[in-house]
């Protein structure tokens, strides 16, 4: 098992700890914050062992887990490669695209492993179609949340769309050709409504539209691709998948076939596979330790998780 410990205790530094504690895979020694009457009421609500400074706990463990702000994740991540142990660093990785860079540096030279919090990666509705999306051409994104504050210190682009930018990214193997957006402060300092357009050099292109201002929470994406469309339903954890084939000589009466103009007739069918019940967190934290062990790549690297920056700040870039 792994020593683990957690750099923040905020809403999702607790669930981390949380989920640490109860893996077989993880030893939690402990966590920091710099809140002390949070620290206090966190030991006392659940009995973690508090350690008073930064220092202290990344030298009593093997893996430090990064949940502060983004604003500290640079200093968080330098402190702990400093002393060789791995980092697991919650999206957004940095807060600039240099730090990144800079972390990635520090981290080949220290020949240690590093994940990225990119949760949805690990979606269930999302792995049960990710090896159908082949070449999409056309990819569609809605994440809209209820309004709630916690987040609104960065623009709506690093809160929630670049969840479904490290999505995409996965998926499209071509680099980013041209980026143009739109953003709206409505509430906040920074946009809390927010489109962009990303058109890759094959031709891809991703309509991303996130909020924060919301009535209703949303998470859907769709794909299209040659003879397929795939929706993948990231909150109610559902998919569906449509496919087209050539269609049979003889027609069955349920058969549903369309004819193009040219007289070319097409079946569609369904392919809806089983969606798996899982706990995301779980498994990112889970399979960096199977990284860490097994000297392998993690899902996702700390390269994609700089992509992922580096394509929001260019986003963000547009609203200026």
């Amino acid at each position: 098992m792994l020593k683990a410990g957690v750099l923040g205790a905020g809403h999702l530094g607790k669930i981390h700890l949380r989920l640490l504690n109860q893996s077989e895979k993880y030893d939690l020694v402990g966590f920091y914050d710099a809140d002390e009457t949070n620290a206090k009421k966190v030991v006392e609500e659940f009995g973690y062992t508090y350690f008073n400074t930064i220092e202290g706990l990344i030298d009593a463990v093997d893996m430090v887990d990064i949940v502060t702000p983004t604003l500290s994740h640079y200093d968080c991540a330098k402190k702990a490669i400093a002393k060789g142990k791995h980092i697991f660093i919650e999206k957004p990785i940095t807060n600039t695209v240099e730090e990144a860079e800079h972390i990635r540096e520090l981290l080949a030279q220290h020949d240690i492993r590093g994940q990225v919090g990119h949760v949805e990666r690990f979606n269930p509705a999302f792995i049960a179609v990710r090896n159908q999306i082949n070449n999409p051409m056309f990819i569609e994104t809605h994440r809209l949340a209820e309004f709630n504050p916690r987040g609104t210190d960065v623009p709506v682009v690093l809160d929630l769309m670049i969840h479904d930018i490290d999505i995409i990214l996965s998926v499209v193997k071509s680099k980013v050709k041209h980026v143009s957006a739109s953003g709206v402060s409505v509430i906040s300092d920074t946009p809390d409504i927010a489109n962009a357009r990303i058109e890759f050099e094959n031709g891809c292109v991703a309509n991303l539209t996130a909020s924060r201002i919301s009535l209703k929470n949303m998470r859907k994406t769709r794909f299209f691709q040659k003879d397929a469309y795939i929706s993948v339903d990231f909150l109610e954890k559902k998919c569906e998948v449509v496919k087209m084939k050539d269609a049979p000589e003889q027609p069955g009466d349920f058969d549903m076939i369309l004819q193009n103009a040219e007289g070319i007739k097409k079946q569609i069918y369904f392919d809806n596979p089983d969606v798996a019940n899982n706990n995301a967190i779980l498994d990112e934290l889970e399979t960096f330790a199977d990284a860490i062990n097994n000297n392998t790549t993690p899902v996702v690297t700390l390269h994609d998780g700089t992509e992922a920056l580096r394509v929001a700040t260019m986003i963000i870039n547009q609203f200026k």
